[in-house]
């Protein structure tokens, strides 16, 4: 079958649960289940690059009116005759001569034909749950970094809102949870060579817990706005959060989904614990979101 030869619009930044698409190219996988790729979808997908949002949860309609689950969706990319998911891209998202998927996998036995119109629908309880999750990530994220502000000794490169990056030299991993998050931060040779004073966090971490709820605290009450702007509907398009705090607004790159306001919740809570693994401190916030 045809490959596409240009990336999936994806309507899902701009909030969209439902939405329609021409299927493009279908592939049985090695699991026997079906790889479906549309011109368009709702449907938010994992990346493998950075699969700190996982999938949205979704129905496709079929033209015959059958509802069928999606199973997993993922980023996929084709260079016009071999389709490679996840992992096992090959080049980076805007090389030349390749197109950009959103790869929507359905249980093994779903037929589809190149051409047919499918309809989906995007469970709406778990996509606010989860965008709710990340915008908080990021929330968090700053507060934390505004909170560590004074425990560097040399310049870095600073975040959004003009503070040293933290969160970019030391997570390890990020995970978007419903109403949450989990970040972990690795506290090694590496960040204590480019400046950080370890000491700032560890010395007493319920004082800097306290002060990031604070702050959390404040950006929620005020009802900030919160929205994604986009240089275009293409799955590979540069997209970035912005949020209107009270303090300032902040603007950062980011591919998932989330609130359009602060006064959509009710809070936002953070829990800091740390622990030495292999020699090094790992600490990790857990970020809570009361709806």
């Amino acid at each position: 079958m045809t490959m596409p030869t240009a990336d999936t619009a994806v309507t899902y930044p701009a909030g969209a649960l439902t939405g329609a698409g021409t299927v493009l190219h279908t592939e049985t996988l090695p699991d026997g289940r079906l790889a479906v790729l549309v011109d368009a979808t709702p449907v938010h997908p994992v990346d493998a690059g950075w699969p700190d949002q996982g999938p949205d949860r979704a129905t496709l309609t079929t033209p015959e009116g059958t509802e069928v689950p999606v199973a997993d969706c993922i980023v996929g990319a084709t260079d016009g005759s071999t389709l490679f998911l996840g992992r096992d891209i090959p080049v980076r998202k805007g090389t030349e001569g390749w197109a950009f998927t959103v790869v929507h996998i359905l249980p093994a036995g779903t037929v589809l034909a190149e051409g047919a119109e499918v309809r989906f629908r995007v469970d709406e309880g778990y996509r606010a749950g989860i965008s709710a999750g990340h915008t908080a990530c990021h929330l968090a994220s700053l507060a934390l970094k505004r909170q560590l502000a004074h425990g560097w000794k040399k310049d870095v490169q600073p975040d959004a809102a003009g503070n040293p990056n933290f969160d970019a030299l030391a997570v390890e991993t990020t995970a978007i949870r419903e109403f949450g998050s989990r970040d972990v931060y690795r506290l090694g040779k590496s960040l204590r060579r480019k400046g950080f004073q370890s000491e700032a966090l560890l010395a007493d971490l319920a004082a800097v817990e306290a002060g990031v709820n604070a702050a959390l605290a404040a950006w929620t009450a005020s009802g900030a706005k919160v929205r994604i702007d986009r240089e275009s509907e293409l799955l590979t398009g540069m997209r970035r959060w912005v949020c209107e705090l009270p303090d300032g607004t902040v603007s950062m790159p980011c591919g998932g989904t989330h609130l359009s306001s602060l006064a959509d919740i009710s809070g936002i809570t953070v829990r800091l614990t740390s622990e030495t693994l292999d020699g090094a401190v790992e600490v990790v916030m857990n970020t809570y979101v009361s709806a």
